[in-house]
């Protein structure tokens, strides 16, 4: 079906996945980002309209890569996808009951001028940003530290987790930097798309705040992963089927910064983690939009890709039973099953891409207090 054999297909495949999680914190991230900020940094209704129609033409769509990522994981990793959405259910439960807060709140909070009637929505749209921001981080860590999963002798995955066990100090952590990542990612967008003045003003304030939050927390969730990591015992087989009871791994605390040893040129990751932030609050500081923009997309690109390089070829491992753990060589679908997705994902992705950069050149331009005041179509 392709010219790749079953190795490279899969090493394909975890690279994508890490591709749409990427294009996910990078388009839908400011949307959570500049949600989360939406009451703090606008404070008028004229200003909060003004923030609202920065991301307005553009959310829906930016929404495409958390349903690619979903897709992803479902087809191409099918033992990932069964252990994480129904272990993971009450989390992202949370989550979609909070994302289906930004499409109600964009549409009906206008359709009533009183001045509590729109403070309950844009609370609501905090919710929708800043919630689905943290708990992403959270199981972000739950992954770094292994989820309290096993799989039998027939490959049936048992979840033995509860809710509240998701939160650990160092989940919390991984949820905290990654609101301070998406927060920074808006501010610096709303920074660029709206008119110069307060709300401009305050969100080079909070961006600031959210770049330096990004960093202390980012090198302490280093220092605490380095009691974390787990290994393959022997000799993984890239060309074997898809069984995890294959492998043998153990827990072996500092084994996720192995890879840095092996591969040195995986630091860019971190590297990019910490210097895109710093890029970002240089763009602040000598009021760069774009140099702050492309500084917080940066940054995030640098923590996603730190935490997928240093877990690799880990993909979901068990805190409760390594022997159950997953990785790139034991979890994916068959090869012909990767080998038809490439396919058809070499034909679409272009067309999303290409997409994608029509439409922010189209909706390119500041949004301002007379564009929101004079067009009632306008949210």
């Amino acid at each position: 079906m392709t010219m790749f054999d079953y190795e490279i297909l899969r090493l394909i495949w975890w690279a994508l996945l890490g591709v749409l999680l990427i294009g996910f914190a990078l388009t839908d991230g400011f949307d959570l980002g500049t949600a989360a900020l939406l009451p703090f940094v606008a404070k008028t209704d004229a200003e909060r309209r003004m923030v609202i129609n920065s991301v307005g033409p553009t959310w829906e769509g930016n929404q495409v890569w958390f349903i690619l990522g979903g897709g992803a994981i479902f087809a191409a990793w099918p033992f990932v996808y069964a252990v994480s959405f129904s272990g993971f259910y009450l989390a992202m439960f949370l989550v979609l009951a909070s994302l289906i807060l930004r499409p109600v709140g964009f549409k009906y909070r206008s359709k009533r001028p009183g001045p509590k009637w729109r403070s309950r929505w844009d609370w609501a749209l905090f919710v929708g940003g800043f919630v689905p921001a943290l708990v992403f981080g959270v199981a972000v860590g739950n992954v770094l530290q292994g989820a309290p999963f096993r799989l039998d002798s027939d490959l049936r995955a048992f979840y033995e987790g509860a809710f509240l066990g998701l939160f650990t100090p160092f989940t919390l952590l991984a949820g905290l930097l990654s609101v301070a990542m998406l927060v920074l990612h808006g501010s610096a967008w709303v920074a660029l798309k709206v008119e110069h003045g307060p709300v401009h003003a305050r969100a080079r304030r909070f961006g600031a705040v959210a770049g330096i939050a990004s960093i202390l927390l980012f090198a302490l969730g280093g220092v605490m992963a380095a009691k974390l990591g787990f290994r393959i015992e022997g000799v993984a087989d890239p060309f074997g089927p898809s069984n995890p009871l294959r492998t043998t791994s153990v827990a072996s605390p500092g084994a996720w910064f192995a890879n840095y040893g092996l591969h040195p040129w995986m630091l860019i990751a971190p590297v990019l983690g910490f210097g895109g932030a710093l890029l970002a609050l240089l763009g602040i500081q000598t009021r760069s939009e774009w140099a702050a923009f492309g500084g917080s997309s940066l940054s995030a690109t640098g923590i996603i890709a730190t935490v997928g390089l240093s877990m690799f070829p880990y993909i979901l491992p068990s805190s409760i039973d390594p022997h159950s753990s997953l990785t790139a060589w034991n979890a994916s679908s068959s090869e012909k099953t990767l080998g038809i997705m490439l396919f058809v994902t070499c034909v679409f992705l272009p067309i999303v891409l290409a997409y994608t950069a029509w439409v922010f050149r189209v909706m390119r331009g500041r949004v301002t207090t007379r564009l929101v005041t004079t067009h009632p179509d306008f949210y």
